[in-house]
């Protein structure tokens, strides 16, 4: 029997090791976690977002028995010249019911029976008027209302509550009038009164609990390519994301474009996001855009990154400055006397290009120099090798950086492959923040494997500083990123098998690695083929080409095989052969004659779902890509800078060698790649501690049972609780209908010695909280 013993060697710090990261995707913000029931409740929404917006997107006028509405949007003398769109609505005739209802956001405003909701709005009227505000169901009977009486024609705040005595998901505002009448109203607003932690402009309670379940230490925020991609002004409405248009008043946040297409009123901002953090018991980690956009391809010029700079320097006086400071007094006067204890601080998200690190370094300098003991975060682009990845590790051993940002979504195949990936690098200089990282899916066997990899990342604490999963949050109506670890509606929100993988390690992972080893355990099994054979194909992405001079040779026979050139339109493609040698390559001339994007050759070919590919011009033709896809799920294996011009010929060439891809434009070379076989292991393992107990996680990913002596050096007997998760398919997924299908379960298990037996369950996820007992 092969035996795992857990050492009392202490082999590196794990104090901050999980965490989350939130991004607004997936209306991860509004309509998701903070709390504003009311979609567009500023009248700001603008074609700028989305080209389906406009001022009155989410509201619809209600004319019932023959009465007649007029609904516009004026900006003349508005209550906040920041957000200078407001409502005027005009009742001429009021029939059997008239005035404006609210859609919410998912089909609907979800309440419930006997909750408590606090409506507010800024209104105005030349005449005096009442209205009636009310929640109504989907057939338009009002559920609760009051009345309310506008008796300013200066703008004024109003506020009442409503208490609904029934429970209805798909229920929306209404605010109606008897008699006919002429007013103004703007930031029209519903909360729950029972946010999180009761905060006043705060956090949905379900969404914000399953958050805090997960235990986190810390969180990151607020993005995402969400911070750079935008313009370099902060007055635009498209710009780069900028913090200090998200504090204060929120009807002086101005409303902006969300880069995944949609509008963001900022209500959730930076001191809400420090708030929760502190509520949830997390660090915060915000990231900050540097002047730089690789997505519009933007940059501010060097000698103008001061006021860049400055918004870094001022952000960290905000969080951690005396109330006696500019900014530190800001903070007080919105409501936190105390600092936020800020310590981490990224610069940049998922950067390409030199213009970035140029700017990187100014940040970085003057950061250390006025506050050395922020840990500075740098970045080492959206893929896990290549170019611009090396390019950012440079930087940041050349800068001194504390920590370098590594992001990568990839296939559960690519994890299994290279769940070694850090144990070879240095353990000194800057760590690893994997700040986003998922496999493609939600099923069961994305978790498990997400899970045999997380192991790694444990041990392997001496390099790997930071991890959290991405993407956070999905509204299942808005949906733009796909997988997601929690998903939810109006009214309901699940965890995916995801997220209880995540929430077992991150509950149950001590501030100390331990030292684990293992005698007995069976080699490891490596999956699939040691050569890559298969079809080949080129194809043409969003562009018409010409390709000519095509030849395949096989360099382990010396045979050649041509063929006859051929023009391709935007997503047409062409097979040429297929081939089954070690060693080959593959040789054309490309030249595009319209349109805007790249040329893809796709080798070793089996089906529609199993191939790799070279992007020549991918991704906004920006980009050089070897991707390869097993199940139609996609890992990059590596990525450099490239753009196709029109009408330039390209000579172009990949060579293969067992697993070894070698790519060359114009002779030179352009991507250097190994297509790694997965490999299973007997059993993943890894152990830490705290004061209170030892935790040791193991991850059987194979199809049969596991036994195995477990001894625990540094305890006298085992007083412990197991968690496991076991006993699903491969393929099972949670959803609204069973939100728990794949969840752990916990059983108590007491040992009078400090060595046991164990038998992992098949495809299970097993870990042991040991109670300390010496």
């Amino acid at each position: 029997m092969n035996k795992i013993t857990v050492t009392a060697n202490k082999k590196a710090s794990m104090d901050d090791f999980y965490g989350i990261f939130f991004e607004d995707i997936n209306h991860a913000a509004d309509g998701g976690l903070y709390g504003e029931m009311i979609r567009n409740r500023a009248f700001e929404f603008s074609p700028i977002d989305n080209p389906s917006y406009q001022a009155l997107t989410a509201w619809k006028k209600i004319e019932q028995g023959g009465a007649s509405v007029s609904a516009s949007v004026s900006n003349k003398n508005p209550f906040s010249l920041k957000n200078p769109n407001y409502l005027v609505l005009e009742i001429t005739n009021t029939g059997e019911r008239a005035g404006i209802k609210n859609l919410g956001y998912s089909g609907g405003i979800a309440v419930s029976e006997g909750k408590d909701y606090n409506f507010s709005c800024y209104a105005k009227s030349e005449k005096p008027c009442s209205v009636i505000i009310s929640i109504d169901d989907a057939y338009g009977r009002p559920i609760v209302s009051e009345e309310m009486n506008i008796t300013s024609a200066e703008w004024t705040r109003y506020s009442l509550t409503l208490t609904p005595p029934v429970t209805d998901s798909s229920a929306v505002l209404a605010i109606t009038a008897r008699e006919s009448c002429k007013f103004c109203i703007d930031f029209v607003s519903l909360f729950p009164a029972d946010t999180y932690k009761s905060r006043k402009n705060g956090m949905r309670a379900d969404i914000a609990q399953m958050l805090a379940d997960l235990t986190p230490k810390f969180m990151r925020f607020p993005g995402g390519c969400l911070i750079h991609d935008g313009t370099l002004n902060a007055d635009d409405r498209n710009s780069m994301y900028r913090w200090k248009n998200t504090i204060g008043d929120i009807t002086e946040r101005p409303s902006r474009r969300n880069n995944w297409r949609y509008n963001q009123s900022l209500g959730l901002g930076y001191y809400e996001y420090f708030l929760f953090c502190e509520d949830i018991g997390a660090k915060p980690l915000p990231v900050l855009p540097a002047g730089y956009n690789p997505h519009m391809e933007q940059a501010a010029p060097l000698d103008e990154l001061r006021e860049w700079i400055d918004d870094a320097l001022d952000l960290i006086e905000f969080a951690n400055g005396s109330a006696d400071t500019k900014w530190g007094k800001i903070r007080a006067d919105l409501g936190h006397s105390e600092p936020f204890n800020l310590e981490y601080l990224a610069i940049g998200n998922e950067e390409v290009g030199q213009g970035f690190w140029d700017r990187y370094d100014l940040f970085h300098k003057e950061i250390k120099e006025k506050y050395p003991e922020i840990k500075i975060i740098n970045s080492a682009g959206p893929f896990p090798a290549g170019g611009e990845f090396e390019r950012g590790w440079s930087n940041a051993r050349k800068n001194g950086s504390d920590i370098v940002d590594e992001h990568y979504y990839t296939s559960p195949e690519w994890l299994l492959a290279n769940h070694h990936r850090y144990d070879n690098y240095p353990s000194d200089g800057p760590k690893v923040f994997l700040g986003e990282y998922a496999s493609w899916g939600n099923t069961y066997y994305n978790a498990l494997i997400e899970a045999a990899y997380m192991t790694s990342l444990e041990n392997n604490a001496q390099r790997v500083a930071l991890a959290c999963y991405a993407p956070l949050l999905a509204n299942v109506d808005y949906v733009d990123w796909q997988p997601d670890m929690i998903w939810f509606d109006n009214h309901r929100v699940y965890g995916s098998a995801n997220y209880y993988v995540q929430k077992m390690f991150m509950n149950n992972t001590g501030n100390l690695l331990l030292e684990a080893t293992h005698t007995g355990l069976e080699d490891s099994a490596t999956l699939g083929s040691p050569i890559i054979s298969g079809g080949v194909e080129i194809a043409a992405d969003l562009c018409c080409a010409d390709f000519y001079d095509i030849s395949i040779t096989d360099i382990a026979n010396g045979t050649v095989k041509a063929f006859d050139a051929f023009s391709l339109s935007a997503e047409e493609s062409k097979s040429l052969c297929a081939i089954a040698s070690k060693h080959y390559k593959i040789e054309f001339t490309a030249r595009r004659r319209s349109g805007d994007k790249c040329f893809r050759l796709l080798f070793g070919k089996s089906d529609e779902q199993n191939f790799i590919q070279w992007f020549i011009g991918g991704w906004q033709n920006q980009d050089t890509e070897i991707n390869a896809q097993v199940n139609g799920r996609g890992s990059c294996l590596s990525h450099n800078i490239f753009s196709i011009m029109t009408g330039r010929e390209y000579r172009l060439c990949l060579e293969v060698n067992g697993r070894e891809i070698t790519a060359y434009i114009n002779g030179e070379t352009a991507n250097t790649a190994v297509d790694k076989q997965p490999v299973t292991e007997e059993l993943y393992y890894t152990a830490s501690r705290d004061e209170s107990n030892i935790y040791i996680k193991a991850v059987n990913v194979r199809d049969a049972e596991v036994s195995s002596q477990i001894c625990v050096e540094d305890v006298k007997e085992i007083n412990a609780e197991i968690i496991e998760l076991s006993g699903n398919g491969l393929d099972d997924m949670n959803d609204f209908d069973n939100p728990t299908r794949v969840a752990p379960k916990t059983k108590a298990f007491n040992c009078g010695e400090n060595t046991f037996e164990y038998t992992f369950p098949p495809q299970s996820v097993t870990v042991f909280v040991i109670k300390n007992n010496k």
